[in-house]
């Protein structure tokens, strides 16, 4: 891993390989899973319970899946999920950190399956086999993390920036607006440095990806 910017969760489009085009999907598609799921468990754990569970607790994919937030992955090597729908009036205490906290358990979920993979990886390593899968989804899956941290719509991160919007008409139509043009900004704006190789936040965000990935997996 030489340069910083290629890493694993950027798929090479100029040397691209059916196999590390699987290995990336299925590195996705757990990261998806987790991540969802991780924002579910919480939300209601913390109060929001619903009586059908299988609108959120379904652990499939597919209806996990956002279609801007695939593209994402696909451009900038992050996305996110089809947002989870989650009633912070059923919180009974601190409603809006009860929902900040929600939507950060799915990076949180995230780096859980990292950690996860990255054991699997060296119980591999130690039996001599070579590793891609489980290495990928270690990136992938921190990738995810901390990319989702940023304060922009749909990332969990948002969540944050819009704690502290107050509840009137005006903040609550910014939200709206920011909430339509946030997947276009996030997949041009990647897409962008992707093309340019200008690493804008990246060259901010990477440093703390590679952290994570060296202290997670020794590679």
């Amino acid at each position: 891993m030489e340069n910083d910017f290629y890493l694993p969760y950027l798929l090479d489009y100029s040397n691209l390989t059916a196999e590390s085009t699987v290995i990336f999907v299925i590195a996705i598609m757990a990261a998806i899973i987790v991540n969802a799921e991780g924002q579910a468990f919480l939300a209601t754990f913390l109060g929001d319970s619903r009586t059908d569970v299988k609108d959120r607790f379904h652990f499939n994919v597919f209806l996990h899946m956002s279609i801007p937030g695939m593209l994402c992955f696909l451009v900038a090597g992050f996305g996110w999920v089809k947002e989870i729908e989650i009633n912070s009036n059923k919180f009974k205490n601190y409603p809006r950190l009860s929902l900040v906290i929600s939507r950060l358990a799915g990076p949180l979920a995230n780096i859980l399956l990292a950690n996860i993979a990255a054991s699997l990886s060296w119980i591999l390593g130690n039996f001599g086999f070579v590793d891609k899968v489980f290495s990928s989804m270690v990136a992938v899956n921190i990738t995810m993390a901390v990319y989702g941290l940023l304060p922009v719509p749909p990332l969990p991160g948002s969540s944050l920036l819009f704690a502290f919007f107050p509840d009137n008409h005006t903040f609550d139509r910014l939200k709206h607006w920011l909430c339509k043009i946030g997947p276009f900004l996030l997949i041009g704006g990647f897409g962008l440095i992707r093309l340019s190789g200008w690493e804008g936040v990246s060259s901010l965000v990477n440093p703390i990806v590679v952290s994570l990935m060296k202290f997670t997996l020794d590679f």
